[in-house]
């Protein structure tokens, strides 16, 4: 039987992955307080900042 990824104790069927409510909480606590993240590639502008207009933006006149 998998362990539990909070705990390491066995993994209860009611709970699976978890072995309790408690580590299925503390999970979820994680995610939403950003602790696990997954990685993305940001894009790279391909104009400098001081650009006069950049793709996509409305231009000002």
């Amino acid at each position: 039987m998998p362990s539990c990824p909070i705990c390491g104790k066995a993994a209860d069927p009611a709970y699976r992955p978890f072995c309790s409510a408690r580590c299925k909480q503390v999970d979820l606590s994680r995610w939403l307080n950003e602790v696990y993240r997954v990685p993305a590639d940001t894009p790279t502008d391909d104009l400098p900042d001081d650009s006069p207009s950049r793709p996509n933006e409305p231009t000002t006149n």
